[in-house]
């Protein structure tokens, strides 16, 4: 194997809030990322999924954003928009 070629390699400071709330419809056990990285938008991963999107309040207003991100039904991207517009 060559060298390796970097297209960058940082490393920063990081924030995780590690939540698990319940909905009507589902379960949901996230971990939101904050850093200076992604233009003040969130990284989020569902743990139970494995799926994990870039959110910003813009992509939370952006129609089946969230249901397309996370592979979930309307009901389900319903409870998590109305959680992530608290901490976007």
């Amino acid at each position: 194997m060559g060298e390796r070629f970097f297209l960058y390699n940082d490393i920063v400071d990081s924030k995780t809030r590690f939540v698990s709330f319940m909905g009507d419809q589902s379960r949901f056990d996230l971990a939101v990322i904050t850093t200076d990285r992604f233009y003040g938008k969130k990284l989020v991963l569902d743990m139970q999924s494995t799926r994990f999107a870039i959110i910003g309040q813009d992509d939370l207003e952006e129609e089946g954003y969230i249901e397309h991100a996370f592979q979930i039904a309307e009901d389900e991207a319903s409870e998590l928009r109305d959680f992530l517009y608290e901490v976007v």
